[in-house]
């Protein structure tokens, strides 16, 4: 299968290591989705042995290579349209979330999917971390009974982020760059639709980062009466020992599960708070080819990838104008 990748301000190792794993995969090309976009990031990541193209124009890599997966990690705010002349071109998508930043960008990505009857998959790669799904697994498996409440934390060192992140149309905000994957969190784990959501955010102590906002807080209400709560922030203290800190608590009748710096732990009838072993990490990209070659359905569909960006785009409207959305 041939890959072609463009832009490098997004998680480009996810493929880039699922090619190395897989002797099926050949990065082809690549090149930068984005004005400006360096792309020499990507060729320090790809073993020296490969001969891959290197393209000015990524319309140009499309038409000449054909691939079979266009990989888009650009800046946030042009994925809608790199995926969407993807899309046109029957080619499958993996791409970097948000799918897309704004309403009307969501909207015709969808419309390219539905026409191409191609696949997509947005980077929710967390979710094949070892102890998030461990903790689904758990979850799934009735460990906590019935889900009646989720807290769920991301927070990041935010060091000297690149121009794009410092204004809103091409980083699209913290709330759908960082604070996606929580409610994508919420989302999987529940398996419940949203029905509202009153969020905050705030650009103070960003340090001249422009539109970036550093702090952030939603709280949505799903269906069958699930609350959740979401805090992110991009004050992470440089001396931390980690870049993140992602966090997950859920309450259910039955008991709580809680993902804490790596680990999980459960209390309910048979567990009394003790550390649960965890499952082999998952791969991502791997799990999204083999959807492509008919072997088996990945762990993030399309729906699932519109549905998160729908959602994190309606969390930030609430933000910016600080009122409760009540979501169809």
């Amino acid at each position: 299968m041939k890959i072609c990748i463009i832009g490098s301000s997004g998680h480009v190792g996810y493929a880039i290591n699922g090619v190395k794993k897989d002797k099926d995969l050949k990065i082809m090309g690549i090149a930068p989705g984005s004005k400006g976009e360096n792309i020499e990031r990507i060729l320090n990541l790809i073993d020296k042995k490969e001969k891959v193209e290197v393209f000015d124009d990524y319309i140009e890599m499309l038409d000449k290579i054909n691939p079979d997966i266009a990989v888009v990690a650009c800046h946030f705010g042009d994925h809608a349209r790199v995926t969407t002349s993807a899309l046109e071109r029957g080619i499958n998508v993996f791409t970097e979330k948000p799918v897309a930043t704004t309403i009307e960008d969501l909207e015709m990505v969808k419309s390219a999917y539905k026409s191409s009857r191609k696949k997509l998959c947005a980077m929710f790669g967390l979710r094949y971390k070892p102890w998030f799904l461990t903790a689904w697994h758990k979850v799934k498996g009735g460990a906590v009974g019935e889900i009646r409440l989720i807290n769920a934390q991301k927070s990041y060192k935010l060091g000297n982020r690149d121009e794009f992140y410092k204004h809103r149309e091409s980083f699209g905000g913290t709330i759908p760059w960082v604070g996606i994957h929580g409610i994508d969190w919420i989302y999987w784990f529940s398996g419940a639709r949203f029905k509202s959501v009153y969020a905050t955010h705030s650009r103070k102590y960003n340090r001249d980062h422009g539109d970036l906002e550093t702090t952030a807080l939603c709280h949505f209400t799903l269906e069958r009466e699930i609350f959740a709560s979401l805090s992110i922030d991009y004050l992470r203290p440089e001396s931390a020992p980690t870049h993140d800190d992602d966090r997950l608590r859920i309450v259910g009748t039955e008991g709580i599960i809680e993902v804490l710096k790596e680990k999980v732990y459960l209390i309910n009838k048979e567990c009394k708070g003790e550390e649960i072993p965890l499952l082999p990490e998952g791969d991502i990209f791997l799990d999204f080819v083999n959807e492509i070659k008919g072997k088996g359905k990945c762990m993030i569909s399309a729906e699932d990838s519109f549905y998160v960006t729908y959602i994190s785009l309606m969390a930030r409207l609430s933000a910016d104008e600080g009122r409760v959305i009540y979501i169809d």
